[in-house]
């Protein structure tokens, strides 16, 4: 009766894990093997999708693109949300509910509708093909975010913490940076996590504001036609890639995520 209880769970990880297994697989596989006979694993084993990621600049590039403008855009979203949270928490102020919904409504806001503004703005200051060009951009939407989420996080800290610090001696400044930030690292760790997997995955801004120096891994993986048709192996192979980061962020805050989907009121 008890192995019963896990035959389920298991068989839906293993369908939610089917189609990582098949992109893996297909990386290893020409593009003949994948558009000929149905195959489970690789008859015809190669690296040669990976080398070429590793030894074509336009591939590598695009990785570093995105690195370079995700980790800027989460760094930077974090550091403006934390002080906008702390307010939103601690203090009380006139239209502070509209306001803080107003943030919401932010990013629920579709980024086609700020592609064309942000292309022609970013054109206009000298900008447009620049990875800071697509952090400050995603920021619109990852910033209202973070402040949702770690209101939720501070609002669970008890005030009597501020003020015992205040009554101890600290300033406002050492106590946030050596008190309250260390209280609240678990939702810091879960707001990095949501800014870096938005930005990681979003492709029509990144796309819109870049154009050769610039452009993302997400960007080049949609130029993969040559004249024998499109390259599935090597696109496997730039789509396992990806997961990579992705993976790493979620290990690190993987006894979090469920509070943070919570704002933080669990």
């Amino acid at each position: 009766m008890k192995s019963s209880k896990w035959l389920a769970p298991t068989l839906y990880i293993l369908f939610l894990m089917l189609p990582i297994y098949w992109l893996v697989s297909m990386s290893f596989k020409t593009t003949n093997e994948i558009l000929g006979a149905f195959t489970l694993w690789p008859q015809e084993f190669t690296l040669n999708n990976y080398v070429t990621i590793f030894t074509d600049p336009t591939w590598y590039n695009g990785y570093f693109n995105s690195l370079y403008y995700v980790v800027f855009n989460t760094l930077l979203s974090v550091a403006v949300a934390l002080p906008a949270a702390y307010a939103f928490s601690r203090y009380r102020f006139l239209g502070d509910k509209h306001l803080f919904f107003w943030l919401l409504t932010n990013r629920m806001a579709p980024p086609a509708v700020f592609a064309l503004p942000f292309f022609q703005l970013y054109s206009a200051v000298g900008l447009f093909d620049t990875p800071l060009a697509v952090a400050l951009a995603h920021c619109l939407f990852n910033i209202p975010l973070a402040v949702w989420i770690l209101e939720g996080f501070m609002s669970g800290v008890p005030k009597e913490l501020d003020e015992t610090a205040y009554v101890d001696g600290y300033s406002f400044p050492r106590f946030f940076v050596r008190i309250f930030i260390p209280t609240i690292a678990a939702g810091i760790g879960v707001v990095m996590f949501f800014c870096f997997m938005f930005s990681w995955v979003e492709l029509l801004l990144a796309k819109t504001l870049t154009s050769v120096e610039a452009k993302p891994i997400a960007a080049t993986m949609t130029r993969t036609a040559s004249t024998s048709g499109y390259e599935l192996g090597l696109l496997a192979a730039a789509g396992t890639l990806t997961i990579i980061p992705g993976s790493f962020v979620i290990y690190f805050v993987r006894h979090h995520i469920a509070k943070g989907f919570a704002l933080g009121r669990v």
